[in-house]
């Protein structure tokens, strides 16, 4: 099976690291990177180092698309962007390796216009005819309506494919509405979903199952160190990973969705698929950007994770 990715509003991720970064005074880097990004980019560069064909497409700012174009040939990437005027926004993390912080500093991306959008569905047509899966990731940019991605969920669903969602806010809350296969907020996002807080793994556990009742196939929660939920009508999994040492942030929760998608193509069963997303969210976690170590540490990792039923309180 091949599977595509759909990203509204890519980013050049540029990591710097300032020890002791204090706000309102004058800090000093370390040393910074900058990588080609944004979560649909994300997956389809984790899904490539698992070992799968994917395509990649969206909107792109033509102005500095070089990074992008170099990262997809690198990898074996088909790049099916849509180049719109402009630069591709900047993300900012700032690492401090004495507090143990990372601060975040997102721009916004350049704004779409209904040509650029025209011209993204006449893409997203090419790639119904042989990829059977896909990934609609990300924040949307200005100028694309809040009902974009469930208008598409339900396009491609009448098209037979297999549709899994993670974005945030209002188009997320939207395209649940369209009931896609999948869907994977974290804490934060699930709590703005139901709209009160989630005190306990029982209450996080509850409001997954009630966005099942909406005809989600399975939701997948990333609760950081306290591990991940997978559910499902038939399963709740809990995965709680081990320690690792964090070097940046970029990309694990886009890993978790990698890892999952590639589990769910080899046909595995949700236990397996939830130590293999657990273990590529974990790769990325010790990886400064978004990429993932070599195959054979992520295997490794998969054996340390466990899995339990989410109802095992010896488990948290």
């Amino acid at each position: 099976m091949k599977s595509a990715t759909v990203t509204l509003n890519p980013a050049i991720d540029q990591s710097v690291s300032v020890p002791g970064f204090a706000a309102g005074s004058v800090n000093r880097a370390l040393w910074e990177q900058s990588d080609p990004g944004g979560k649909g980019v994300n997956v389809a560069s984790f899904l490539a180092d698992l070992g799968f064909a994917v395509a990649a497409t969206g909107l792109l700012g033509r102005d500095n698309a070089g990074e992008f174009e170099h990262l997809f040939k690198s990898k074996g990437i088909a790049d099916e962007f849509v180049r719109i005027p402009g630069k591709t926004r900047v993300n900012v993390k700032i690492i401090d390796e004495v507090s143990h912080n990372i601060t975040d500093i997102n721009f916004p991306g350049p704004a779409a216009s209904p040509a650029d959008l025209a011209r993204l569905e006449q893409r997203i047509d090419v790639l119904l005819a042989d990829h059977d899966c896909f990934v609609l990731s990300g924040s949307t940019p200005a100028g694309v309506p809040p009902s974009y991605y469930a208008d598409l969920i339900r396009r491609l669903k009448a098209a037979g494919k297999r549709v899994v969602l993670d974005s945030s806010g209002e188009p997320l809350r939207q395209g649940i509405a369209a009931a896609p296969w999948a869907i994977k907020p974290n804490i934060a996002e699930l709590v703005e979903l139901v709209g009160h807080p989630l005190p306990d793994r029982g209450a996080v556990v509850e409001a997954a199952r009630q966005l099942l009742a909406t005809g989600i196939a399975c939701v997948v929660v990333s609760m950081g160190r306290d591990g991940a939920l997978f559910v499902t009508g038939q399963e709740c999994l809990l995965a709680i990973p081990p320690e690792v040492a964090v070097k940046s942030t970029v990309g694990a929760g886009d890993a978790m969705v990698a890892g999952f998608v590639a589990g769910t193509l080899r046909g595995w069963p949700l236990t397996d698929c939830a130590r293999l997303a657990t273990a590529s969210a974990l790769g990325a976690l010790t990886q400064l950007g978004p990429r993932l170590p070599a195959p054979e540490i992520i295997e490794s990792t998969m054996a340390q994770v466990r899995i339990g039923e989410a109802t095992d309180r010896s488990l948290g």
